[in-house]
């Protein structure tokens, strides 16, 4: 039993002498990707450009609530008219037929309204997905041949957050090899005059539920 117990600390310390020794061939840096993500000159123009689309899918959309709105008043008027007793039976009749058909065209509208709201959804989220995809993958390649080229084995995500959502993943760095502001630095070496003004047309603030495109949502 001491024999064992020998040899089970002898290859315990052989272990441990391994990894000493494995830890300090390696060369670590880290860097907060998100923030040097947000400070690319690419992703702030990018955010300006998805606002200014929002903005504009908004405008359209805004010409077809018109119409909505327009219509729903229409029956509304149309509905006091057929419930109105000082009128006669036959044009009460006639005006409750005005109201269904007005009925039905209100719900073609509301369709519509609708059907523009998803496949704009979907477009501008689509497109934003790419965008930010796109530049993930650039911003890793500038990372990735930064630390090849001075000789790091790898390069922690300080900003990463573990499965819990509560604290990061690198629960500590002295910073000494943190690479965020000279990727920041070499990221926006070439950015444009302006090009890191986060100014875009802000859509007009809408009050209860709304989607995307900051609209309210239509009533069921």
């Amino acid at each position: 039993m001491k024999k064992l117990m020998q040899i089970g600390l002898l290859c315990a310390g052989l272990a441990g002498f391994g990894l000493v020794g494995r830890s300090a061939e390696q060369k670590i840096a880290t860097i907060d990707f998100a923030k040097a993500f947000n400070s690319y000159y690419k992703t702030i123009q990018a955010g300006v450009t998805i606002r200014q689309e929002i903005t504009d899918a908004k405008k359209e959309e805004e010409q077809m609530l018109e119409s909505y709105k327009r219509h729903d008043g229409e029956l509304r008027e149309l509905i006091d008219k057929a419930n109105d007793q000082a009128a006669s039976a036959e044009q009460r009749d006639k005006n409750r037929k005005a109201a269904d058909d007005k009925r039905a065209e209100l719900e073609v509208d509301k369709q519509s309204v609708s059907e523009f709201e998803r496949r704009a959804e979907a477009h501008l989220r689509a497109k934003e997905d790419q965008r930010m995809a796109d530049l993930v993958k650039e911003i890793q390649g500038i990372v990735g041949a930064r630390a090849k080229a001075a000789g790091y084995t790898m390069v922690l995500d300080s900003s990463g957050l573990s499965r819990n959502n509560l604290v990061t993943v690198l629960l500590y760095t002295n910073g000494q090899d943190d690479l965020t502001e000279s990727i920041i630095k070499e990221l926006n070496a070439a950015a444009p005059p302006g090009s890191l003004d986060t100014n875009a047309p802000a859509a007009p603030a809408a009050t209860g539920p709304t989607n995307l495109l900051g609209t309210p949502i239509l009533p069921k």
